[in-house]
């Protein structure tokens, strides 16, 4: 039986994917990412990034629902992980492609390709193994949903390994904008008084809506004078078109014309979520209180009556102009706020487990809690000192951050904790902070294919690299310290036993505690180990985890004794 590497790759040859739909979805990606506006640009590679991704997802949480059978249950553990995978490229899409990147100029498609290559393998490799290991059990009926959730992922491998696949994507929004709709990070005061100087002298875009043509002529002639750009409407049925296809600073609006008045357009205008924002001043002959005070309930900014005392009208015009000004940037830097807030909170959620970050920003303190059962890992990279001793420090420091880049995602992979990395040590744990019944298991996965992604980067490397692992099961404390640089971290005998385990192992092994075997010993092959003195405590028995133990399948009722 054939079985993925740390990458998910499957070692044996697989079927290949489905020509037509790669040769569609790559033909969908041209038209895609071929636009000349930008918005439209990141808007098609999001659909064609994802379009295949949705159906990765969706065919896994059906087929994971679909599993009814003991026997077929097996293969739950293999279809979580390809989950976990995509919801892994999910997140790297979504974030890298963004819609409030549309005010960071050109995107590094190159570094988005390379970081969805990790995942992307996995979920190949391993919805592969489910193919074979479901022809082996006879489950043949789960066949069909695994072989489109391979097909996919090849076909999205295939999209960004194209000639199309771009390595920049420029979506640098061109134009001035008065704020954008996710502004950038303020840098200064100075910034953002330069900002406020530069909005208060803009040139203001001005809707007059009249059904009178010498009016119209007038006052747009007037206005433009003042440096305002003018476009004209001749109703408000035309008006409403034009509000819709290009942004507006202000509305000079009639009361009375054909068709549809001013009052139904400001009733229009007030109802549209994406409309309201933008200041109407009323122009009527009519002047009398009754109108006025209907104008402003309905949502006028102001009113002013024909004939306009010039004076009169460019002041009540710019104050209009300025406070719209002052709500957009008040809502800007709301949004900003906001932004930011969102970044802090990602920030400590990359410092801390998801859990305990949430109970963090809701002002809990201080965070110490009790986990009766978990199991404690401790891995050292054996030979790294002397392997890098001739490299630069950016060569050693480069290998190190791909190894525990690696390390991290089998982390996320098998929903262990990583708690810390010390030089050339890391630290994680499984069953904390979320109690988990089968954390040993999920530790001694994690270890396994952390042995594996060694012996691969030591071999592409040239570097004589092993990696020394100890496990240990028991109860441990966990807790947040630190008050500027904050830290989870795990405490007690349990975590002292597994550091030794790993110190007292030898190189390329996975050295477990007593109350580690008893729970692995019924799925995994184990070795008898020795014993290990332990200075002040008792002395610790050991065995060493090599492997899972081969699954056995039953055959179907129907062909037993055939």
């Amino acid at each position: 039986m054939n079985s993925p590497d740390a990458t998910g790759h499957a070692k044996a040859s697989q079927k290949p994917a489905n020509s037509t739909a790669q040769e569609a979805q790559t033909a969908d990606a041209d038209s895609s990412f071929g636009g000349h506006n930008p918005q439209d640009s990141l808007a098609g590679m999001r659909h064609s990034l994802r379009t295949p991704l949705n159906q990765i997802l969706g065919y896994c949480e059906l087929l994971m629902e679909e599993l009814t059978t003991e026997a077929q249950k097996e293969f739950l553990p293999d279809l979580q992980k390809v989950h976990t995978a995509g919801g892994q490229l999910l997140s790297l899409i979504n974030e890298a492609l963004a819609p409030w990147r549309l005010e960071s100029g050109a995107l590094d498609m190159n570094a988005l390709r390379l970081e969805m290559r990790t995942p992307l393998n996995l979920i190949i490799g391993y919805s592969e193994l489910c193919q074979e290991l479901v022809e082996e059990s006879g489950s043949l009926e789960l066949l069909p949903d695994l072989q489109k959730i391979s097909a996919a992922a090849r076909n999205l491998m295939a999209l960004f390994e194209s000639a199309s696949f771009p390595s920049r994507l420029d979506v640098h929004k061109r134009g001035p904008a008065i704020l954008p709709s996710s502004p950038p990070p303020l840098s200064s005061s100075v910034a953002t008084e330069k900002e406020a100087t530069a909005s208060s002298s803009r040139k203001s875009d001005i809707l007059l809506v009249d059904d009178n043509e010498m009016n119209r002529d007038m006052l747009s002639r007037r206005l433009e004078r003042q440096g305002h750009r003018l476009v004209e409407a001749e109703n408000g049925l035309e008006a409403l078109q034009l509000l819709k296809s290009q942004p507006f600073d202000l509305i000079l609006l009639d009361v009375i014309m054909p068709r549809m008045d001013g009052y139904q357009t400001l009733q229009a205008i007030i109802a549209d979520p994406d409309l309201k924002h933008i200041p109407v001043i009323m122009l009527s002959a009519l002047d009398e209180a009754d109108n006025v005070i209907r104008c402003i309930e309905i949502g006028a900014e102001d009113y002013l009556t024909k004939p306009f005392n010039p004076v009169l009208l460019n002041v009540r015009l710019n104050a209009a102009l300025e406070k719209k000004r002052l709500r957009d940037r008040e809502h800007g830097m709301l949004e900003l706020l906001q932004l930011e807030q969102r970044k802090t909170q990602q920030l400590i959620a990359n410092l801390l487990p998801k859990t305990i970050a949430e109970r963090l920003i809701q002002g809990e303190t201080p965070i110490a809690d009790v986990h009766p059962s978990a199991t404690v890992l401790f891995a050292n990279i054996t030979g790294f000192i002397s392997a890098t001793r001739d490299h630069p420090p950016t060569g050693a420091v480069s290998l190190l951050n791909e190894i525990y880049a690696q390390f991290d995602w089998l982390a996320e992979l098998h929903e262990v904790e990583k708690i810390k990395t010390v030089a050339d040590c890391y630290m994680a744990a499984a069953g904390v902070p979320m109690l988990r019944k089968d954390h040993a298991s999920a530790a001694a996965e994690m270890a396994l294919e952390m042995q594996r992604v060694i012996k691969r980067l030591s071999a592409n490397n040239g570097m004589p690299l092993h990696l020394r692992i100890g496990l240990c099961s028991g109860p441990v404390v966990g807790g947040v310290i630190g008050r500027k640089k904050l830290i989870y971290d795990l405490w007690g005998e349990t975590v002292q036993a597994a550091c030794l385990l790993e110190a007292q192992g030898q190189a390329g092994s996975i050295q477990i505690s007593e109350s580690t075997r008893v729970l692995l010993r019924d799925k995994y092959e184990l070795l008898p180990g020795r014993t290990i003195s332990w200075p002040g405590r008792m002395e610790l028995s050991t065995s060493f985890l090599t492997g899972r133990k081969a699954r056995k399948f039953r055959l179907p009722t129907g062909l037993v004794g055939a």
